[in-house]
């Protein structure tokens, strides 16, 4: 009889080692999916482990520049940010990996999918939505949601108990002091000695970022140009390196943001199910991305239709997070950011000094700004006794609630 195949989302730590297994011992065909979204991992041991614990076959698929062009730039376009601080680099990551996985069950004929994301976090909602836009039929398999699998494993030790009885290589054999997500746009620290929001955490958390106060005492020169809203080069002033191509740029502006202790972030956020969560967050690159990108559209922006893409911004930043990539309102949504984003062409000039982005200049071939009209010593062909009446219009509204108000307070 041949067994139903699965597709299990696999990173080949404890948690995806041990539910691979446990799918194996539910007589699934467990096709095992490594998606390289450029976290510093061993792919080739993972593939060996995945293989060993009893996967039939392992894709290693290699989606770091689909990452960048399709998923963190069009964030970039956004100004997307998520409660005012985080800039999604989780969020983003996982409708790519799952769209991803459903390519691949889809391929090899899978009814099932699977991941490892816990019925508390956000992830698990970011999966499932992705899978089932993708693919309505898909049935999926989430086991820290069943009670049969909860039951048997309550916590780390009953995982390493159970690697352990099954054969399953684990490099740890104590808890982690915190949990961390690295992708290509950044790595996340969570839980374990972090979920006291006063505990102060020491360096040793950080890895992608020099701490400021040991960054280096000069300044770091950068030149970076745009279309329509979208990175296209960077050139580092101060040594010369130039960068073009998507993937390149980005990590070279994680590198030396990393170097000058740029993009980190401690706070509190509101998860999707309703909970409350502390994390820390490094992001170099787009952390200088999008002060860059803002800055180009202070000169090349009309100001009505950047004002209604910052209504839209927080919206759009909040479908990221809660996993609603694919869906006809993020559609709807990227579509009037594109719009936007047309003249939305030039150069910034900025400078990386110790966790600071620093502005130096801008310019742009569809800038708006007139010097003569913007100057205090220019008359510019502004008639200044125009501002009288645009004044006393403003005024009506305001005048005539100073008489309500006032006959109000006294009878």
């Amino acid at each position: 009889m041949t067994k139903e195949k699965v597709v299990l989302a696999y990173s080949g730590g404890l948690d995806t080692s041990c539910i691979l297994k446990w799918l194996v011992e539910k007589d699934y065909e467990v096709i095992a999916f490594i998606a390289d979204v450029g976290q510093e991992d061993d792919f080739e041991a993972a593939r060996e482990k995945a293989l060993k614990v009893g996967a039939s076959k392992v894709y290693i698929e290699d989606l770091k520049k689909e990452f960048v062009t399709d998923f963190i730039f069009p964030a970039i376009k956004a100004n997307a940010i998520y409660e005012g601080r985080y800039l999604l680099g989780t969020a983003l990551a996982r409708p790519l990996i799952a769209k991803k996985q459903i390519e691949i069950a889809e391929k090899e004929g899978a009814q099932y999918v699977s991941h490892g994301a816990t019925g508390k976090g956000n992830d698990q909602v970011r999966f499932e939505l992705t899978y089932y836009a993708l693919n309505p039929k898909i049935k999926v398999i989430a086991p820290w949601k069943i009670p049969e699998f909860n039951e048997k494993f309550k916590g780390r030790t009953d995982l390493i108990n159970y690697a352990n009885e099954k054969g399953i290589p684990v490099k740890a054999t104590v808890s982690k002091p915190y949990s961390e997500d690295d992708n290509l746009m950044h790595i996340s620290h969570e839980a374990g000695i972090l979920e006291d929001p006063a505990k102060q955490p020491d360096e040793s958390v950080y890895s992608k970022t020099t701490s400021p106060k040991d960054a280096p005492d000069k300044e770091t020169t950068l030149e970076i140009h745009f279309k329509d809203g979208i990175p296209i080069k960077v050139v580092n002033k101060s040594d010369g390196t130039v960068k073009t191509e998507p993937l390149e740029l980005f990590t070279y502006l994680n590198e030396i943001g990393g170097k000058n202790g740029i993009g980190r972030m401690d706070m509190v956020e509101n998860r999707y199910v309703g909970i409350k969560s502390r994390g820390i967050y490094e992001t170099p690159g787009a952390t200088i991305l999008r002060a860059a990108h803002m800055d180009i559209e202070s000169v090349a922006m009309d100001r009505e239709v950047m004002r209604l893409r910052d209504m839209l911004a927080p919206k759009f930043s909040e479908l990221v997070y809660y996993g609603f990539w694919f869906s006809p309102e993020m559609d709807f949504l990227s579509a009037a950011i594109d719009k936007s984003q047309e003249l939305i062409d030039g150069t910034v000039w900025l400078s990386l000094y110790k966790g600071n982005v620093l502005m130096k200049g801008r310019e742009s071939p569809n800038s708006l700004y007139n010097q003569e009209l913007s100057s205090m010593d220019i008359s510019g062909g502004f008639n200044q006794k125009d501002s009288e009446g645009f004044i006393k219009i403003n005024a009506v509204r305001l005048m005539a609630h100073h008489a309500i108000t006032n006959k109000a307070k006294h009878g």
